[in-house]
């Protein structure tokens, strides 16, 4: 016999595969209830619904398919999370006396007709009716959408403020945040070494160090390296001339860091034996490494710090809301699904605000 949140996976894979139509029951189920409002099975369905339709890959699965349950089983716990979250930011704003008046909803609903192309009431129609949705249905989802920003904004972000000392101590632990590695470019003409299951003919290998020598002889005095890389080169970068890049100092190897670090723009390498022959370099440009300035960088250091804020702020409020509120849970199993991404959550705020320690000098 399955359990009632096993039911709720397969409910969602029937839906998703439209095998059963998500319809209003009589005596419709309720999974849980917060301050007199419900989250029934039909709605939670549909959020499950609309999260997998995300997921390209499971188009083509059967109802019953393991990968489609597993994903389902993944997606909800934070789906229940979101909903409940969701009701409780709908119900204060209620409280706040809120709500969307006539001409906000015709204005929003102007531009949604507008972006999709649906400004024949006809077609706008047949759109809703696609979606399983009704006008008074768009008017509720989009009103849900307006309380919880508005909620957020005036409750949690409007009262977010980073001082001075925190905005240096965060460019302080993230200063690679604000630092541009040197990058270089190079171009490349490589003469192949053929090779056999008896490995490297030693006058062959000759015979390509000393074409790729007469190459440098020629770029020295004065030949241009995009022509020769075009028509001796071995490299794909032949298309291009030869040029490669730009590339990451950082990245480079060691022993390719210690050969460019000691040339000038404009300088050839000697032939370097490398794994498929022998490479010809030139250092075409080179950027320095750039460190913003605190002052430069303070805007986004305010941004990046009240978005950490943020995050630690709406969970309390949400705890704040949620220890206010009534719930009764009618689902044993989602309530653990609920709890489980909960606790997650509250991990992945915990990590994030946590500061960094500042680098040793």
């Amino acid at each position: 016999m399955k359990t009632g949140y096993q039911k709720l996976v397969v409910g969602a894979a029937l839906t998703l595969l439209a095998l059963v139509p998500v319809r209003a029951e009589i005596f419709e189920q309720v999974l849980v209830k917060i301050n007199g409002d419900i989250i029934t099975k039909t709605e939670f369905e549909q959020r499950q619904v609309a999260e997998l339709r995300n997921r390209p890959e499971l188009g083509n699965v059967s109802p019953t398919s393991p990968e489609l349950l597993k994903a389902i089983e993944e997606v909800t716990p934070a789906l229940i999370l979101s909903a409940v979250d969701e009701l409780l930011l709908v119900q204060r704003g209620r409280e706040l006396g809120w709500a969307m008046a006539d001409r906000q909803f015709e204005d929003i609903l102007g531009n949604i007709k507008k972006q999709n192309g649906l400004d024949d009431d006809a077609k706008f129609q047949a759109a809703l009716k696609q979606e399983g949705m009704t006008l008074a249905d768009l008017r509720r989802n989009l009103e849900k959408s307006m309380l919880v920003s508005q909620v957020q904004r005036a409750e949690v972000s409007d009262k977010i403020s980073v001082t001075e000392e925190e905005a240096k101590a965060y460019y302080a632990a993230h200063s690679q945040e604000f630092t541009t590695p040197s990058e270089i470019t190079l171009r490349e003409i490589l003469i192949e070494v053929p090779t056999s299951d008896k490995g490297v003919n030693v006058a062959q290998d000759d015979e390509a160090k000393a074409r790729t020598e007469e190459l440098r002889k020629r770029l020295i005095d004065g030949e241009p390296f995009p022509r020769l890389a075009a028509e001796f080169s071995a490299s794909p970068s032949r298309a291009n001339g030869g040029l490669i890049g730009p590339l990451k100092h950082d990245e480079l190897a060691p022993t390719f860091q210690k050969i460019l670090d000691g040339m000038k723009v404009g300088d050839l390498t000697e032939p370097i034996r490398a794994a498929r022959g022998y490479q010809l370099l030139k250092l075409e440009s080179r950027t320095e490494t750039r460190v913003r300035s605190f002052v430069d960088a303070r805007g986004d250091i305010g941004e990046r710090v009240a978005d950490t804020k943020r995050q630690g702020e709406l969970q309390k409020y949400l705890d704040r809301l949620r220890a206010q509120a009534s719930i009764t849970w009618r689902n044993d199993e989602l309530k653990r699904a609920y709890d489980q991404a909960l606790a997650k959550r509250a991990a992945a705020v915990t990590a994030v605000s946590t500061p960094a320690p500042a680098p040793t000098q």
